[in-house]
């Protein structure tokens, strides 16, 4: 059995994520998607809200695999997270040229950190490319439409929180 980590903030979960989440099953046997955590950083969604957005996303995108799929906190190096989580693979996804580049120092990294542990790079579809959680926290925040770039469940949690 294959288990993949993906790890990020999912700060909210946004349908670029959710495109990468759902080829790694392709991929994977068992998923495990890894929420960064700094106590440094104050996220708009808790860690809790995060978990439960994901969980909610991946059950409606695909009910079927609901039992292949685990959410966890980490607050270290993803490699180390996926050791613990038993993963052999690190899901990576890419919108363009330049995450190639960061992602392959990234990968470079962390093959030297963990050589058990395989990078793969799944690459964003065409819809999601534009996407990244910052943007649409910022053109949400500022009273935007972002049904187009995230899920409906995370869209529903994002007027709710940011009506507080």
């Amino acid at each position: 059995m294959t288990t993949a980590f993906y790890p990020g903030s999912f700060d909210p979960l946004t349908n670029g994520h959710l495109d990468v989440l759902l080829q790694a099953l392709n991929v994977a046997d068992r998923l495990i998607v890894g929420i960064g955590t700094h106590p440094g950083k104050a996220p708009l969604f808790s860690y809790a809200e995060r978990a439960e957005l994901i969980r909610r996303s991946l059950a409606a995108a695909l009910p079927e695999r609901g039992g292949d799929i685990a959410v966890v906190a980490f607050d270290g190096l993803a490699v180390d997270a996926a050791r613990e989580a038993g993963a052999r693979l690190l899901v990576r996804g890419l919108r363009d040229g330049s995450d190639l580049d960061y992602e392959m120092q990234m990968a470079g990294m962390n093959q030297q950190l963990a050589p058990d542990i395989q990078t793969i790079f799944l690459p964003a579809g065409t819809a999601s490319r534009p996407i990244t959680a910052t943007l649409v926290r910022q053109i949400a925040s500022m009273g935007g439409d972002v049904r187009a770039f995230v899920p409906t469940v995370v869209l529903d949690a994002l007027k709710t929180k940011l009506e507080q």
